[in-house]
């Protein structure tokens, strides 16, 4: 098979942490990367021995497939480039940060020549992998409670800026968004209510989710809770039994009436690994190489948007929403 020459669009932490799984990757080469920093993206290009291009049509005249690593509202210009030039793409999460745009992403990659996954982590993430396994196979689920909170949003600056990140949902919540879905199943209506604090925008969520299932699920989703952990957790409650989370460290099983458990840890495996992005992204290159769908299409990633639209409009609204 000839090798896959990657090009990486946005040099930051999360680039960083792709880049460093895919240099492990037979098949890969870290061809090209682009950052509106130059010197971000000599320093990412110069450690695995790519090139530093001043433009994205420089990186995608050198690629197969790119990573999109940028800031959230630069997703969509950049994913419809490369799916316009035929490129495999791999667009980090959130797809967009308005419906319409997720909607216009969507209707792109029907038609495109290469394939396109959504960077939702969680889903590959040992933790939920597990637990999802358990809902499907013992434990069917009947109501949740899901918390995802962030310390703060100051570093980078930028996380702290609507226009930037779209808002604070679409930032750090929008992973349980996904997640709920993957182990839950369609979410039907909401009812969210919503208070500003520290930050130019709404940044305290309190959210009742109702399920096409019939189930039910809480989220409650804080920007300026500390970084107390565990900032992400998921409880399960099934017929006497409680699964729980704590971020993607361990899952704790409850299902006897005397209050025994048993934990499983997931604490001594890489980060890497621990949260799913080795995992994500050898997937992404398997189904370039085996021409297979992905894992997480951009119908995922528009759901997930669609989820996160509808806690602002119920916010706006005072109401219940329904969710497209």
């Amino acid at each position: 098979m000839k090798r896959i020459d990657i090009g990486i669009i946005g040099a930051g932490y999360i680039a960083a942490v792709h880049a460093d799984v895919l240099a492990r990757d037979d098949r890969v080469r870290i061809a090209a990367v682009h950052d509106v920093v130059p010197a971000c993206a000599e320093r990412l290009a110069r450690t695995h021995s790519a090139i530093a291009v001043a433009t994205t049509l420089d990186l995608l005249e050198r690629s197969d497939a790119v990573f999109i690593t940028t800031p959230n509202t630069q997703h969509v210009s950049l994913a419809i480039a490369a799916i316009e030039t035929g490129k495999h793409v791999f667009c980090e999460k959130p797809l967009a940060t308005n419906v319409a745009d997720a909607q216009m992403v969507f209707e792109k990659t029907r038609n495109a020549r290469g394939v396109f996954q959504v960077g939702h982590n969680r889903r590959f993430a040992p933790v939920y992998v597990e637990l999802k396994r358990m809902l499907s196979e013992t434990h069917a689920p009947h109501s949740a409670h899901v918390k995802m909170n962030r310390g703060e949003l100051l570093k980078p600056e930028w996380t702290g800026n609507p226009e930037i990140t779209g808002g604070f949902l679409y930032e750090t919540p929008i992973h349980m968004f996904d997640m709920m879905r993957f182990l839950f199943g369609e979410v039907e209506s909401l009812h969210a209510i919503g208070s500003r604090h520290e930050y130019n925008e709404i940044d305290d969520f309190s959210v009742l989710m109702k399920f096409a299932s019939g189930m039910h699920a809480t989220l409650a989703t804080a920007a300026d809770a500390s970084w107390l952990f565990p900032f992400e957790r998921v409880e399960v409650f099934c017929h006497h039994a409680t699964l729980v989370t704590r971020e993607m460290e361990s899952l704790t099983k409850s299902s006897n009436l005397e209050g025994h458990f048993t934990t499983q840890t997931m604490q001594q495996l890489p980060r890497e690994e621990k949260w799913g992005y080795l995992q994500e992204d050898r997937a992404f290159i398997d189904s370039i190489a085996n021409n297979s769908p992905p894992l997480v299409t951009a119908f995922d990633g528009l759901r997930s948007v669609e989820i996160a639209d509808a806690v602002y409009e119920s916010v706006r609204s005072g109401t219940p929403v329904n969710v497209r």
